[in-house]
């Protein structure tokens, strides 16, 4: 019996969703940047950038074992793409970060804790592995299908990601 990896649970789930995120992200209009479905809302750029730059926190939470978003010395993305080039490669450069990361790490790394804080204040305490799916992979996929609605409301198709959407053949 085969059985696998947290490692390569994880790498095999972040090749999935990577894929769909980047199919995503080259139907973002940078000329339509500034759209907002609502004032609450980020804008459409605000929402593409943030979603590429939680690919540097995901290999945080691989690297690191802990992050205080008090500490001005932290690790911070780079300055905002000013085309959806640099956007793409941005999201590949990092992409890429990760995946090694992972690669470099194994399932006794992965279960090691990471602490997300706030000086004294504990946000996040949890194995890396369970880190990086729920605040790296699930809160991007979030984003993603925030992203979506944008799209829709923009009037341009949205990608399948688990299927067919409803601008794709077969889709509903």
């Amino acid at each position: 019996m085969h059985t696998s990896s947290l490692q390569q649970n994880i790498l095999a789930e972040l090749d999935h969703e990577l894929a769909n995120t980047r199919k995503m992200l080259e139907r973002v209009p940078f000329e339509q940047a500034d759209f907002k479905p609502h004032p609450k809302s980020m804008s459409l750029w605000q929402l593409a950038t943030h979603v590429v730059n939680l690919l540097a926190f995901k290999t945080l939470f691989v690297q690191a074992n802990s992050r205080d978003f008090l500490d001005p010395n932290a690790p911070k993305p780079g300055p905002t793409p000013t085309s959806k080039e640099e956007l793409l490669s941005r999201f590949d450069e990092y992409s890429t970060i990760l995946i090694e990361a992972l690669h470099s790490s194994n399932d006794e790394k992965l279960t090691n804790h990471f602490q997300l804080h706030r000086g004294d204040q504990i946000l996040m305490d949890r194995p890396k592995g369970a880190a990086l799916r729920i605040m790296g992979l699930n809160h991007s996929i979030h984003h993603r299908g925030q992203l979506s609605v944008y799209l829709r409301l923009l009037d341009i198709p949205v990608p399948g990601f688990y299927g067919p959407s409803a601008d794709e053949a077969g889709g509903f």
